[in-house]
């Protein structure tokens, strides 16, 4: 990728983030409620009408739409994406504060997913048609088929409750309180990575060149590994980058189950209680690291494929 596509690949991101931006802040001014009546309510106060009607002309909340949602748009290009109503402090310092325990949850998974699902999907592909083959593919079938939150609820009762091998509330600073959310999330994604790396692997073992690497009395290992799996990579590499963007936006239900402090249980907290701010700001952020991943990724390919730069 040139200079050039990056700048355009850059302006669309730009213009995509304010289409988003404009979408949530309507989408929030006009759901249904009061997020000032709320927010007085998880404080355990009843105001009066004229209260309310104080703290929504000092929180600006009776100004017309479109200057509520411009005030915003400066603001966040500012790095300031309000305050939340629910936890009086900043919206960027909570999700800067929740990034971190996402992100280890994140990685870990992904880590777990790729120690299973590199090797058995390989694995799969070799042996095509044999009872291994049939083996890995009915397990993956169990594991796309089965919801993250039942797989969850199993780990939690199973290693938690009866076994007693981890904590069964998380706080998201110890290894032994993180292992179970994320084998949880790299279940379901391994099941599917299987399937995609057995993909890949029996397509490029189907090439010529892997014919005439045999024909010239190449060992099968080599072949696989220094050949086939490498040309394998490219559309590993794309699903990589769109999982580790949703699991950095946060797996919400994952999260509410072991009790994670990461953004998806942010977020749900911010729902429940009308926090429109936090609500708004957590969704411009899932995008801005959507969008900034698969711009990563496009940018990788170079790298890992010589062909596509050359093509360009």
């Amino acid at each position: 990728m040139d200079k050039r596509q990056c700048c355009r690949r850059l302006l669309q991101i730009a213009v995509v983030l304010v289409g988003i931006s404009f979408l949530t802040f309507a989408l929030t001014y006009l759901a249904p409620g009061d997020p000032v009546r709320s927010m007085y309510a998880a404080n355990g106060t009843i105001p009066s009408e004229a209260v309310l009607q104080q703290t929504r002309e000092e929180m600006g909340l009776n100004r017309p739409f479109l200057v509520q949602y411009f005030d915003w748009l400066t603001g966040c290009l500012r790095g300031d994406f309000g305050r939340s109503y629910s936890l009086k402090k900043p919206v960027a310092e909570l999700l800067a504060a929740r990034l971190w325990p996402t992100l280890k949850l994140s990685l870990l998974s992904l880590l777990l997913m790729l120690l299973f699902a590199v090797p058995f999907g390989m694995l799969s592909a070799v042996y095509k048609g044999k009872p291994v083959d049939y083996l890995v593919r009915g397990c993956t079938f169990f594991g796309v088929s089965m919801p993250n939150f039942w797989v969850g609820l199993l780990l939690l009762y199973v290693v938690a409750l009866e076994l007693k091998l981890v904590p069964v509330v998380s706080s998201g600073k110890g290894f032994d309180k993180l292992i179970l959310p994320a084998v949880t999330l790299a279940f379901a994604m391994a099941a599917k990575y299987t399937r995609q790396v057995r993909t890949a692997v029996l397509e490029e073992l189907n090439q010529d060149y892997v014919a005439g690497a045999r024909a010239r009395g190449i060992r099968e290992r080599t072949i696989l590994w220094r050949h086939v799996f490498p040309n394998a990579l490219l559309p590993l590499i794309t699903m990589l980058g769109l999982s580790l963007g949703s699991l950095l936006g946060g797996t919400a239900v994952v999260e509410v189950i072991f009790s994670y402090p990461g953004l998806g249980n942010l977020a749900i907290k911010a729902i429940q209680a009308m926090d429109y701010p936090l609500i708004q700001g957590y969704v411009l952020w899932t995008a801005l690291i959507y969008m900034a991943l698969n711009l990563l990724v496009d940018i990788s390919y170079n790298y890992v494929d010589p062909r596509i730069r050359e093509k360009r």
